[in-house]
């Protein structure tokens, strides 16, 4: 019997199938995917792309995968619970390559992330002279540890024994290797004018009444709490400001006492900034400023580290080199001794390159690169791999990128698909969804309007299909045909963060600036480094939103103070009662609505707290209404129902309207407003910040890339947004690659030519329309080809 008559069993799982998915807001969603194929999904921005790729597919081949572990390592493993989905059949190894900005830890950089410094270490511990000892004497995360004492092993004739250990580590013993040295300023922390007892403390929190802070220094006995700080002798100032900590008795309290120095160290730098409340964070910013480390000169490194080099470059001047070049230094090295590690590093550097990050430093903190460089970053011990028949997932590859470096990114999904690879992608850019074999199309619309298979197929079938996506794949930019006015410049003289090449730019003001240029021209670095301070500067960058799941827009945009407020005048109560997180949560689940059970290293089950049915609120407080709605239902509301709900009648709150309106405006009514953080997409969370931050007063808003996430269909909402903005009498200034947000633009600020030390220059400063016609730079032949002028070269 011929085996053509009967193909091998194997042949028949050449699909992934996916049945009943209901992750989310996906409505029973049944779709099946060719593997080793190229499938992009589309969608408007929550249509639930994201829920079916990463929050189904690739979350429950990550299951699967951690369940062939023993139950032990499971235990160190995070739990995943199983997808809500009927059938998922076919699956393969998942690699998800997502946008989730690396950890912001001051220890960690591009070349920590990566395997690079690892290799650099071994390298410079093997031909480094003069030799220092193993790699760990060139890791700066590491201090030199030197001990000695007697050990004894409780073994046999049990024996004690006097030993000396040492370690080597290349930690700067100045600045705990992170490169960098605070220094605080004492103006912020006191009015030395005053004494302890008048409340000379400007600290936020730090009442003159409370007993673990004021009351402590005023009663340590070390200082005398009537005499104004100013009047202090040395020996007190001594005490007052940097004193160890010493055990000291108050009110019959055994406390212990430290000076205020390091006691505001502990208690404010050494918390995440990014997770203080603003208020404490704009009081750190105001008080601390951080500067470069002056014995290791911010490289993080001991100088036994830095002293020790192959052929006149130490491994401090490695790391901060521009990776381009440094993978040449490291071609140029011929030693047989190492040549298994010299060809790993040139391979992970070339990868740097290759995937357009060749810009960067290795001693670049990791915290500091865009969602788009982390995503790449992360890409890079894949381009090299060996492995094939994997599924490799991706959350908008080009966020961040130039059109001119799309076609790269292009070229290496196609090369991962080509090795025999499924690859699924995640993407709005109209250049990436043509070149997929196989298109999935969500919508129609988003959150509960959402989450159906609007059309699967290839991409000229979505282009005929009438969707939303499929109507607006071949929309072309448009020139403006009259610009504004400006009203003003701000000014900007001898800007050189990063690679800026002394750079003077008269920026605007009154109108909409789009300041542009290829990955690491230098577009942020003129932005968010160099617009003098004290300029009335709202700057909405793309840093992640922090929030629990007990987080939601109401909370995060203030609404639910005035939303509180309203309905404890209308009931006669206090607004602490309309809290989930404070009197009127359910005892029994504490305001979270589900009841979570650990079950060690199986999935937390989380199951709806029978109390108040999953409503968060205690039954006596559901009692009091507001317009005829009781709290948990004004929260189940969307954000433009609500809206509504709130612009008039008896439940009329214009604060919580204002609010609403704003969250409306950046394309988010159909959020509800009790809806976690947690479940909220890339874009929707910046469009949120975006939103929270446009009631602050300020004459010019500074936003960064704000279509991320974005469908082509709603670029043009953001567009209004940004005009209204600038009509109100708002500058408006934007980091972006889109061509139509460039076309929209009254001013263009272009970077370039290049990244790194290639750019950092301006290439044109003019309307889009000169851009154009020009086509003089990278950003000019792009744009010429998207408003149907020519072709790009």
């Amino acid at each position: 019997m011929s085996t053509d008559a009967h193909p091998p069993a194997a042949d028949s799982h050449d699909l992934i199938r996916v049945h009943g998915a209901r992750e989310n807001n996906l409505a029973d969603v049944s779709i099946e995917l060719p593997k080793r194929r190229l499938t992009v999904f589309t969608g408007v921005s929550g249509s639930g792309k994201s829920s079916l790729v990463f929050g189904t597919i690739a979350a429950e081949s990550q299951r699967l995968i951690n369940e062939t572990y023993t139950a032990f390592v499971q235990g160190f493993m995070p739990t995943l619970a199983r997808p809500e989905v009927d059938v998922l059949d076919g699956l393969t190894t998942a690699i998800i390559v997502d946008q989730q900005r690396m950890g912001a830890d001051p220890r960690s950089t591009v070349g920590t992330a990566t395997d690079a410094n690892a290799m650099l270490r071994i390298l410079f511990s093997r031909l480094g002279q003069p030799h220092l000892g193993p790699p760990t004497a060139f890791a700066f995360n590491l201090p030199t540890v030197r001990a000695s004492g007697a050990i004894t092993a409780e073994r046999g004739d049990r024996k004690t024994v006097k030993q000396t250990f040492t370690r080597a580590g290349g930690m700067c013993p100045h600045c705990d290797g992170r490169g960098a040295v605070t220094d605080i300023d004492l103006a912020q922390l006191y009015d030395d004018t005053k004494s302890l007892s008048e409340g000379a403390f400007t600290i936020p929190g730090w009442k003159s009444d409370s007993f673990w802070t004021v009351r402590l220094y005023a009663e340590s006995g070390f200082l005398d709490p009537h005499k104004p700080i100013r009047e202090f002798t040395e020996q007190e100032m001594r005490d007052f400001l940097h004193r160890e900590p010493t055990k000291v008795k108050v009110d019959g309290v055994n406390l212990t006492y430290e000076g205020l120095l390091p006691k505001i160290r502990k208690s404010f730098l050494a918390k995440d900034r990014e997770a203080m409340q603003p208020h404490i964070r704009e009081f750190v910013d105001r008080a601390v400023t951080f500067t470069a480390c002056p014995e290791c000169g911010g490289t993080r490194l001991s100088e036994a580290a830095r002293s020790s080099k192959i052929g006149g470059t130490s491994i401090a001047d490695a790391c901060a080199m521009q990776i381009s070049d440094l993978a040449e230094w490291v071609r140029g090295l011929d030693e047989p001794s190492v040549a298994p590690l010299l060809t790993a590093l040139r391979r992970t550097l070339d990868s740097f390159v290759e995937i357009g990050l060749g810009y960067l430093s290795l001693d670049r903190p990791s915290g500091s690169l865009s969602g788009g460089e982390a995503q790449r970053t992360k890409m890079i011990r894949h381009l090299g791999s060996s492995l094939t028949d994997v599924t490799y997932v991706f959350d908008e590859p080009t966020a961040g990128l130039h059109p001119h470096d799309v076609r790269r990114m292009n070229d290496l999904l196609l090369l991962l698909r080509d090795k025999g690879n499924t690859v699924l992608v995640v993407e709005h850019e109209p250049e990436v969804i043509e070149i997929a074999d196989h298109v999935v199309d969500l919508g129609p619309g988003a959150g509960a309007a959402g989450g159906t298979v609007c059309f699967e197929g290839t991409v000229d079938g979505l282009r005929a299909s009438g969707t939303r996506t499929g109507r607006h794949l071949d929309d072309r930019a448009t020139l403006k045909e009259q610009v504004r006015t400006p009203t003003g410049a701000l000014e900007i003289r001898g800007a050189s963060t990063h690679n800026l090449r002394d750079v003077d730019v008269d920026i605007p003001l009154g109108v909409l600036v789009v300041v542009t240029g290829v990955a690491g021209s230098g577009k942020s670095s003129l932005v968010h480094g160099s617009i003098p301070a004290g300029a009335g500067v709202v700057s909405i960058d793309q840093d992640p939103i922090r929030g629990s799941r007990r987080s939601n827009p109401a909370t995060y945009t203030g609404a639910l103070d005035p939303i509180r407020k309203a309905f404890a005048k209308a009931n006669g109560v206090k607004p602490a009662l309309f809290s989930s997180n404070s009197e009127g949560a359910c005892p029994q689940c504490g305001g979270a609505g589900v009841l979570h059970t650990d079950l060690a290293m199986m999935a937390e089950v989380a199951v709806t707290c029978e109390e108040c049915e999953g409503k968060r609120f205690q039954p006596s407080v559901l009692r009091y209404r507001l317009g005829g709605k009781d709290i948990s239902e004004v929260l189940a509301l969307s954000v433009g129902e609500a809206a509504e709900f709130f612009r008039a009648g008896e439940a009329r709150t214009p604060a919580a309207h204002a609010v609403l309106r704003r969250l409306v405006d950046v394309g988010l009514g159909y959020l509800t407003l009790g809806q976690p953080l947690t479940t909220l997409s890339g874009g929707e969370r910046q469009r949120l910040k975006l939103a929270s931050r446009m009631a602050e007063e300020g004459g010019v808003y500074v936003l960064d890339e704000p279509t991320t996430g974005l469908h082509l269909a709603d670029v043009e909402h953001l567009l209004g947004l940004l005009d209204r903005l600038v009509d109100g009498g708002t500058s408006v200034i934007v980091v972006e690659h889109h061509q139509a947000v460039m076309a929209h633009a009254d001013w263009i600020v272009d970077l370039g030519p290049g990244a790194g030390h290639d750019g950092g220059r301006i290439v044109f400063e003019g309307t889009p329309a000169d851009l154009v016609a020009a086509r003089s730079t990278l950003t000019g032949d792009h744009l010429a080809a998207a408003v149907g002028r020519g072709a790009s070269s």
